[in-house]
């Protein structure tokens, strides 16, 4: 399995649907000269979500395509209709996606399994239209609520493989013949460094058994620190159970064999010490090649801390000896775990907080997210719609704060678009 297009960190901008105007709207049918208000309320704007596809195998899909946004929410209509709920946005990701928020690296959620749907972002509230309004003070409303609106996030997307074992190694050791060798993949395959440029998977059977392998792109001395593509390839073996170290046991490209195979272990240690600890298989592959011989001697004789099986990955001789090994090694290792969900949602709540600043005219200018709920309950051209405003400025402390602050009859109040005389 293999994906020329493969891309493993992504950067897109999201955006629930925004909430659907509430009505205006009043009964008019033959006989009723004066019907009462009938507007409907909006409909709400469709939410976001993240779906864990285990079809999708890079994020691809993404490096072209940054924004994604919901339906939003239809208008409220007369006879007390309700606007269209927008439709639901669903972003299919890779199994083994970490999604965080661009701005404040707070991690959000893992999407770890198959199916698996997680709620990023709500979608605006529908308006309230014109005959919620209705009381038994105020019969003939001529205002209705407009829907909310949503905001745009930017979130990283990271793809971290999920696989039983991770196949490390220097380049051009055989890790991708291997891999096609001991499962269903099928990797490019050339006698090249770095041939591979992405993580291969291959599902490896095992009688009525499966596991799954990853051909881990080759590193290199001071990967570890970033060198060459060392923390795009080592980022890889973190989900790993446990790790098959290949080795190029030939010496035919002139290296030593033992101090490979010590150079990536110091490498993989370097980087992350649970990666360090993980249970380990040696490699000696291409055992085929003349005068290996002398060298596997060597090897087994300097290095005793893993088993160490002999193999050919041209023609497969010592392969079948090799699942059994990691297939019995897993039995015993734990499974790979999600991190724990955060439970962040991007959500919009109404909120009366606000704060009061006197700007360089002397006016008195209120913010905050009072200012945005207002803007959409009230409408200037209609007087009721005012006098809920003059209400609500009273009961969330606005007046009593101006007051505190010195304001005189007379003196100007900003809000939003809204600009005003206090008279007390």
């Amino acid at each position: 399995m293999i994906n020329e297009n493969f891309t493993d960190k992504e950067s897109i901008l999201i955006k629930s649907g925004n909430g659907g105007d509430g009505a205006v709207s009043f009964i008019r049918y033959k006989g009723v000269s004066n019907g009462g208000p009938d507007g409907g309320d909006g409909g709400n704007g469709g939410n976001v979500y993240f779906v864990g596809d285990r079809h999708k195998t890079s994020l691809a899909d993404f490096m072209y395509k940054h924004k994604y946004i919901a339906e939003n929410g239809e208008k409220g209509d007369k006879q007390n209709s309700h606007g269209k709920n927008g439709k639901d946005l669903l972003i299919s990701v890779p199994l083994g996606t970490v999604i965080s928020d661009a701005e404040t690296g707070e991690f959000i959620c893992d999407i770890f399994t198959d199916g698996e749907k997680r709620l990023i972002m709500t979608g605006g509230k529908g308006g309230k239209g014109n005959a919620k309004f209705c009381t038994s003070r105020r019969h003939c409303p001529h205002f209705a609520q407009k829907g909310e609106t949503t905001l745009i996030k930017r979130v990283n997307l990271e793809l971290k493989i999920i696989a039983d074992v991770g196949l490390v190694g220097f380049p051009n050791v055989g890790k991708s013949t291997l891999l096609s060798k001991i499962s269903s993949a099928k990797p490019k395959i050339a006698n090249y460094h770095f041939t591979t440029l992405s993580p291969n998977l291959g599902v490896v059977n095992y009688y009525d058994n499966t596991f799954v392998a990853a051909d881990i792109p080759g590193l290199i001395e001071g990967a570890s620190q970033g060198a060459g593509l060392g923390h795009d390839f080592l980022r890889h073996i973190e989900r790993t159970r446990m790790l098959c170290h290949v080795v190029d046991i030939s010496g035919m490209e002139g290296r030593n064999p033992i101090e490979d195979y010590r150079q990536i272990n110091k490498e993989i240690s370097e980087y992350s010490k649970k990666l360090g600890a993980l249970k380990q298989v040696i490699v000696l592959n291409k055992c085929d090649v003349y005068g290996s011989e002398e060298n596997v001697k060597e090897f087994r004789k300097r290095v005793r801390k893993y088993k160490i099986f002999e193999v050919s990955a041209i023609d497969g001789t010592g392969t079948e000896e090799l699942i059994k090994e990691l297939f019995e090694n897993l039995q015993d290792l734990p499974k790979i775990e999600p991190k724990e969900d955060s439970g962040f949602i991007y959500d919009i709540k109404e909120s009366t907080n606000f704060e009061i600043e006197r700007d360089e005219d002397g006016a008195y200018v209120v913010f905050g997210d009072l200012v945005t709920m207002l803007t959409r309950n009230v409408v200037l051209n209609d007087m009721e719609s005012m006098a809920y405003m003059q209400k609500t400025l009273r009961n969330v402390g606005v007046i009593k704060k101006l007051r505190q602050l010195g304001i005189k009859d007379g003196d100007t109040v900003v809000i939003g678009d809204i600009e005003f005389d206090f008279i007390d």
